[in-house]
């Protein structure tokens, strides 16, 4: 599994009942504490081995770093902050590369395993199947807000504790339910992620604006106009294959399209199992939602959003 399904990582199988789940992402720093944006890099980074079914095994540091206007010991918290979720994912740091960089980037290439017979795909929804959503929205637009310098000390509180949590909670609560698919919200936002859901599978996928959860204050920052450029980017694109019924808040609607920085899972399974899953997510601590459907076939997919 490569680049042709637009999943989350690629998959190489090296034996019958193994293979390897490969990913890699970096980005700029997002809150101001070093040791935070370490923790959200590489609860990010592990992610995309989660949205695959798999179990992260090692990872390498990639670090752009300006040597001569930042002190050293950003860059030590910083992979400290990272190395603290590696091991809270059981996951082995085995090296990396950094070079000297005018801007600060922070990230992991991650390598996991999986059995070929449980990978999950985000192409493989069934008419019918509940969608499950595992994080609320809204961490691109406190993370403008923190860039802004309107962020309270409470709202970088709830973004922090929200991006660096793993995903491993809900992926281990997933591995007893009959899965059809799966996913993790990221640069896309929810809208975009969910419109590959539906274009992997072609089918016409619902979401109900009114089920999805949303980070304290999303909503609040957002009617002020504090959105990330990518969620002007991320509407312009999906806005031909995406149809609004009923009289939709145009704030939730831009929240749809918020970019986030380690979001939660989408999960799509049969409506029967949906609730003994929200059970389950809820035994393990993850605050999750029913928040659509998956409609009938529709060539290329496409996504309805009722109010």
């Amino acid at each position: 599994m490569g680049t042709g399904t637009s999943d989350d990582a690629g998959v190489f199988r090296i034996s019958p009942d193994l293979a390897l789940v490969q990913t890699v992402d970096f980005f700029t720093p997002i809150v101001d504490d070093p040791r935070d944006f370490g923790r959200i890099a590489a609860a990010n980074a592990l992610s995309d081995v989660y949205a695959m079914g798999g179990r992260p095994l090692t990872a390498m540091n990639i670090v752009c770093f300006p040597v001569c206007d930042l002190p050293k010991s950003v860059l030590a918290r910083t992979l400290a902050g990272g190395l603290e979720k590696l091991n809270e994912a059981g996951c082995v740091l085995v090296g990396g590369h950094s070079v000297d960089d005018p801007e600060f980037k922070y990230g992991l290439s991650v390598t996991g395993l999986v059995r070929p017979d449980r990978v999950l795909t985000n192409a493989g929804a069934r008419e019918g199947d509940a969608l499950i959503l595992t994080k609320p929205l809204g961490t691109g637009v406190l993370a403008t807000a923190v860039k802004g310098g309107l962020a309270t000390d409470e709202d970088i509180r709830v973004l922090v504790q929200c991006a660096s949590t793993l995903n491993r909670a809900a992926a281990e609560a997933m591995e007893t339910f009959p899965v059809n698919a799966c996913t993790d919200v990221t640069g896309f936002g929810l809208a975009g992620h969910v419109l590959e859901m539906a274009r992997g599978a072609n089918r016409e996928i619902e979401i109900s604006l009114s089920a999805v959860p949303l980070l304290p204050q999303a909503r609040e920052y957002a009617a002020m106009g504090l959105l990330p450029a990518g969620a002007f980017t991320n509407r312009a694109h999906a806005a031909p294959r995406i149809n609004v019924r009923g009289q939709a808040d145009p704030i939730l609607l831009d929240l749809m399209h918020d970019p986030q920085t380690s979001g939660g899972l989408v999960i799509s399974l049969p409506q029967a199992a949906a609730a003994g899953l929200l059970a389950a997510l809820a035994r393990a601590g993850v605050p999750a939602a029913r928040v659509g459907r998956v409609l009938g076939s529709r060539p290329g997919g496409g996504l309805v959003i009722t109010a």
